[in-house]
């Protein structure tokens, strides 16, 4: 009996991700007015009922796909962390990594949108003020300035915005250099470029 209700918990929960999935290519493709239960469903290649039967309302739906959009945000600079990066550099990857052409762009597009729609639906907010929070904390490891914090915010989301924007999207290095800029960071030792 227990292998059986396991089996069943492991299958919702695929089809409870492939849904998150769908529903962020809707909003990347089409924008977040264009997601329903039942487009979702159809790009998730599943019954039209199962929408609903795992998100009950569509604030449901978006507030679960943002989540998951900002937790991959969140592992990702975690791991680069953990793993002994230096937190601006480390930053400045995940955000390059995420809006590199042909690689997460449309995924970026997508929360972007989903985030300007939190203005309009409070329960999108706690989500985009997770990520602010982590890049917050990344500044604060550099400075105890409350508006050299909250510039590296706004730069951060500013670059990310740039990216999606740019035919070339934005390099690693002129993520990091522009962080670094904003927190009076300058380049680190091994980086500093030779005095002529």
């Amino acid at each position: 009996m227990g292998e059986a209700v396991d089996g069943r918990r492991a299958r919702g929960e695929r089809r409870r991700a492939e849904l998150v999935a769908a529903t962020l290519r809707v909003v990347a493709r089409d924008g977040a007015a264009k997601v329903t239960h039942r487009a979702v469903a159809k790009e998730a290649c599943a019954p039209p009922s199962s929408a609903v039967y795992y998100f009950a309302t569509l604030d449901d739906l978006l507030v679960a796909a943002l989540t998951e959009a900002t937790e991959d945000y969140v592992r990702r600079l975690r791991e680069a962390l953990h793993g002994g990066a230096e937190p601006v550099a480390a930053l400045g990857g995940v955000l390059a990594d995420g809006c590199r052409p042909g690689g997460g762009r449309e995924r970026v597009l997508a929360e972007f949108e989903l985030s300007l729609l939190a203005a309009r639906r409070p329960s999108l907010r706690p989500v985009v003020r997770r990520w602010n929070d982590l890049v917050a904390d990344v500044a604060r490891r550099y400075t105890a300035d409350p508006v050299a914090v909250r510039a590296a915010v706004a730069a951060a989301n500013g670059l990310s915005m740039e990216a999606v924007l740019a035919e070339e999207g934005v390099s690693e290095k002129e993520m990091t250099a522009v962080l670094r800029h904003v927190l009076g960071t300058g380049a680190p030792a091994a980086e500093a470029p030779d005095a002529d």
